[in-house]
């Protein structure tokens, strides 16, 4: 590592030409070098992003899209990392205790950072959408990911706090655009069934088509408060229950 270098900011992308600008305008005081791994995007995604860096390095799209992610912290020389998504934007505030952080002398490696998660405009209060804490932080050579599932968190090496402030993540402009993304994901937890060979029957039909959507609906409408954002509260906890049986409907199709 580069001692000059006290923070690098990684992203991996693809497609992102709507969001990146936002992104990389949050974090081009705070980081020393942005680091971005593209995995081969066909809109201006790599154009936008040569206005804040030219360490952008292109690939393939994995559908696992955390091997890019892993890849560009590989390529990172800071002695801290910020592991960001371009549908991120950190705040002036973040920012501010960020660079507090990685200035000070403690045994921590690794910070969980909250995400403001906003569903059409609408910041998501409720149903299990924030605070939505996140590894984003940490030390160089203390922080990976395993890129063995869609879900999975980056994996630290020694001891993890939380920052307080949060940063704002906006996954779903629109409706249209949260249906397209949950394709892909039912796609990948109907791989994810295939390789737990989940047996098709009346059981496992009853699990994922009816059980677990009806469970995690309950859970996010109701424990969770979803009620409480209104109309896409509702949206939300259903969609997130259908996500089961659309993918388990998906995995039975593959088999056939």
């Amino acid at each position: 590592m580069k001692k000059n270098i006290t923070l690098s900011v990684a992203l991996a992308t693809f497609n992102e030409e709507k969001n990146i600008t936002r992104c990389l305008n949050s974090v081009k005081k705070l980081g020393d070098e942005i680091v971005i791994v593209d995995g081969g995007s066909t809109d201006k995604t790599v154009y936008l992003a040569r206005n804040f860096t030219d360490k952008i390095f292109v690939t393939d799209n994995p559908p696992i899209f955390h091997i890019n992610k892993q890849k560009a912290i590989e390529k990172c020389n800071g002695q801290w990392i910020l592991q960001l998504d371009a549908d991120e934007e950190v705040t002036s505030e973040l920012a501010d205790e960020i660079t507090r952080t990685v200035h000070a002398h403690n045994d921590i490696n690794g910070y969980f950072i909250a995400r403001k998660n906003f569903f059409s405009n609408q910041w998501m209060k409720k149903g299990g959408m924030y605070p939505d804490y996140v590894i984003r932080l940490f030390r160089n050579g203390k922080g990976h990911f395993p890129c063995k599932s869609v879900h999975e968190q980056i994996v630290i090496d020694g001891n993890v706090g939380y920052l307080k402030e949060p940063m704002n993540h906006y996954p779903y402009a629109t409706f249209q655009e949260y249906l397209k993304k949950a394709d892909t994901y039912t796609s990948l937890t109907a791989q994810e069934l295939e390789k737990n060979k989940t047996s098709i029957s009346v059981i496992s039909y009853l699990k994922y088509v009816v059980i677990k959507p009806l469970h995690t609906f309950i859970n996010l409408f109701f424990r969770h408060r979803g009620f409480m954002d209104g109309r896409r509260g509702f949206i939300w906890a259903l969609f997130s229950g259908l996500h089961h049986a659309q993918a388990y409907v998906k995995y039975i199709k593959n088999k056939r």
